[in-house]
């Protein structure tokens, strides 16, 4: 966690709009240090600022056709840190999306939809309840 013990989720999507409601979202339901990203590439850039999670989109060439996409992304952010949860956020509902997104060690995968920030929501609980529990679990075990 950061200092001042807030969650840091990064946002990444290329659609302003999308990203600017999807902050609003998280914002108004907890106290999170949110930092939103248009490309992969400014947020590979800022991965030393430590995110707790990640939020990334799936395609990312809305505004540049040359930018790297999701994948690409999540393929570098793993490689920077194995450890960091990244969430994959696309358009389309397709399994083999899905799939590929799992594969490459994303933590899950979340359609573009009414109830996506529910689902985010959720997965970011998840995320946080085991991430405290794995704490706990090592603390538990340096002592035996």
């Amino acid at each position: 966690m950061n200092k001042d013990n807030r969650i840091k989720i990064f946002l990444v999507d290329d659609d302003a709009l999308y990203l600017k409601s999807l902050e609003i979202d998280f914002l108004q339901q907890a106290d999170f240090t949110i930092e939103t990203y248009a490309t992969g590439e400014i947020c590979l850039e800022n991965l030393s600022h430590k995110p707790d999670v990640i939020i990334l989109d799936y395609h990312l060439d809305g505004i540049d056709k040359n930018a790297i996409n999701g994948i690409e992304t999540l393929d570098k952010i793993k490689s920077f840190d194995p450890d960091i949860p990244v969430v994959m956020l696309s358009s389309q509902d397709k399994i083999d999306v899905a799939i590929n997104c799992m594969h490459h060690k994303a933590i899950d995968y979340v359609v573009k939809s009414e109830t996506a920030f529910m689902r985010l929501q959720k997965i970011i609980t998840t995320i946080f309840t085991y991430k405290k529990m794995e704490k706990e679990l090592s603390w538990y075990m340096e002592r035996m």
